[in-house]
């Protein structure tokens, strides 16, 4: 009977799960536009800010198939 109530116990508890890196809760601007820059830099500056929002984004998905492949284990 014990063990039911623990398992009942540990079932209802539910889980505590990491807090999310503060890096991927950032958001990326857009590149600024500069009267008179060249329309091909400010293009590769946005590309580049692609990029890491990219990079971002799939350091989340690896985040988040971590957290389900440790609780998937249990």
């Amino acid at each position: 009977m014990n063990r039911a109530a623990s398992a009942k116990g540990q079932a209802q508890a539910g889980v505590l799960l990491p807090a999310l890196p503060d890096d991927l809760r950032k958001q990326e601007p857009h590149a600024t536009v500069v009267e008179g820059q060249p329309l091909i830099s400010i293009l590769a500056r946005e590309r580049q800010a692609l990029d890491r929002a990219n990079s971002r984004q799939q350091r989340t998905v690896e985040f988040y198939d971590d957290i389900q492949t440790r609780l998937g284990a249990r």
